[in-house]
């Protein structure tokens, strides 16, 4: 179970300063929802992957978590 911090926190901080399971969950729950996100949604969406791949990929992510 997550047990991290939630979005309204994360929001308020640049991407590249969140901990590799907070990306790691928050891509998972986004892609679950994918068909309902609004733009804003999807640029979130987007920006967490982008920030994975900067990273080196999910399998480097959830393997430092």
């Amino acid at each position: 179970m997550y047990a991290g911090r939630d979005m309204t926190e994360l929001s308020m901080m640049p991407k590249a300063k969140w901990k590799n399971s907070e990306l790691a969950f928050f891509h998972h729950a986004l892609q679950q929802i994918t068909p309902y996100l609004n733009a804003e949604g999807q640029t979130i969406h987007h920006e967490i992957m982008e920030e994975i791949e900067a990273r080196g990929g999910l399998k480097e992510v959830e393997a430092i978590r």
